[in-house]
């Protein structure tokens, strides 16, 4: 696996020591939830254990050095991804940050006459909250189609911004569930040639901890990614924005240090990017998130981006050699990330990923919070393994084995699991992307 020192790797990661079901823990569900280092959870350790008080308000040492790892980290998350320090916004998760968007910029700028561009692959962040705006404002969604490749149908897109009513294109870097990395900068140069006042988001939820990413490449107005996929913690997620368009936006938010000052009759706000943290904000996860961002630069992203291409063109080839596997998504691994949608012949996905666990390998399985797009493929869910920088080619031989241990379970006794299946709603299996 190139120049990954992978079994060096695993051994920061305590979660990947332990055992279930007497097999070693294979972990392939990173696209839902990374694992954490051992440096990020040292890192947020040392906050309760050391420093531990509230940021931005107590002139103490502790609450300073608390502030200072707090912003320490937001210089590390903003270089990360070549961003403005001010356009660097914490908020709980990538689909806060949309929600940010959606109620301070899109409920507040686009109306009827208007038309906001998504894709048929988005996950429920990245579609819901356009759909709640439109029925609130009034303006029309549209959607670029998938081709059944797996890519985005990009011969529709003219015909779709013709008009010049697009007003916002919110678009997913990567789909979580084809892995398809779209061309997101092209896109956004069609919807400004065709309405130069179009305003772009990007949902870099699946993108930005596989792939080295660069705002200012993007050609975005808007960047929103999550740092529990980026083995950071829970809790913390990132609102990249263009400074000037956050200085136009009312506050999502309101009360705690994002007030400049308040009288009986109004309030003013504070500076960027405190003008967007409202409240108490998760400290400890974003000083976890920092120390994140340093692991993966110390592993180097291109090397990271290296090392998935190969394990994933492996794992594919892997699959191909098991009879009755269909694949969703792009067949060229250079087109696509480290994950992996796939359905068995005969046996549910929740089945599949039921044996799987037996087999100490755990994988995503349900409607990936896309069921238009589910929709779309004819499946109410896939099973989804997905790669990160902890896995290496040892990880797919279990997999592999755990689906052959499936069709022979599921073609052995088929009137004995068949009204288990028919009983189960596959549509509320899932969860977070």
């Amino acid at each position: 696996m190139g120049r990954f020192d992978v079994d060096r790797i695993k051994k920061d990661f305590p979660t990947l020591r332990r055992q279930v079901h007497g097999k070693r823990l294979v972990y392939l569900d990173s696209a839902a939830s990374a694992q954490s280092p051992q440096p990020v959870l040292d890192a947020m350790a040392a906050y309760y254990e050391q420093r531990r008080a509230n940021v931005a308000r107590g002139v103490y040492q502790i609450a300073t050095e608390a502030t200072d790892a707090y912003e320490d980290a937001r210089r590390k998350v903003a270089a990360f991804v070549d961003a403005p320090v001010e356009g660097t916004v914490f908020t709980r998760n990538t689909t806060e940050s949309i929600n940010l968007v959606a109620y301070s910029w899109v409920r507040r700028r686009l109306g009827p006459g208007d038309a906001l561009l998504a894709t048929q692959m988005e996950h429920h962040a990245n579609l819901v909250p356009w759909l709640e705006a439109s029925r609130e404002v009034g303006f029309e969604l549209r959607f670029i189609p998938v081709t059944a490749a797996g890519y985005l149908d990009l011969d529709a897109v003219p015909g779709l911004l013709a008009d010049g009513k697009v007003s916002f294109l919110a678009i997913t870097q990567q789909s979580n569930v084809l892995a398809t990395i779209n061309p997101v900068a092209a896109l956004a140069r069609q919807a400004r040639a065709a309405n130069p006042a179009c305003k772009v988001l990007v949902d870099g939820a699946q993108s930005v901890p596989h792939l080295p990413v660069r705002f200012g490449e993007l050609g975005a107005d808007f960047l929103a990614f999550s740092g529990h996929k980026m083995l950071g913690p829970t809790g913390v997620g990132v609102l990249i924005a263009r400074p000037e368009l956050l200085d136009a936006m009312p506050p999502f938010l309101t009360g705690g240090e994002m007030i400049r000052d308040v009288t009986l009759e109004g309030a003013t706000w504070n500076d960027l990017p405190y003008k967007f943290e409202a409240g108490t904000m998760p400290i400890a996860e974003v000083i976890g998130l920092g120390a994140a961002v340093d692991y993966l630069l110390d592993l180097d992203p291109e090397e990271i981006r290296r090392h998935e291409v190969e394990l994933t063109r492996t794992a594919l080839a892997a699959l191909q050699q098991v009879d009755g596997v269909t694949v969703h998504g792009p067949a060229n691994v250079d087109h696509r990330g480290g994950s992996i949608s796939f359905l068995v012949d005969g046996v549910h996905a929740h089945d599949v990923g039921t044996v799987l666990d037996h087999e100490g390998v755990c994988v995503r399985v349900g409607h990936h919070c896309a069921k238009p797009l589910m929709r779309h493929l004819g499946v109410a869910a896939t099973a989804r393994a997905s790669f990160y920088v902890y896995n290496d080619e040892d990880d797919i031989a279990p997999l592999v084995r755990g689906i052959e241990a499936a069709k022979d379970f599921f073609r052995r006794v088929p009137d004995a699991v068949a009204p288990v299946t028919e009983e189960r709603d596959p549509e509320t299996i899932g969860g977070p992307a």
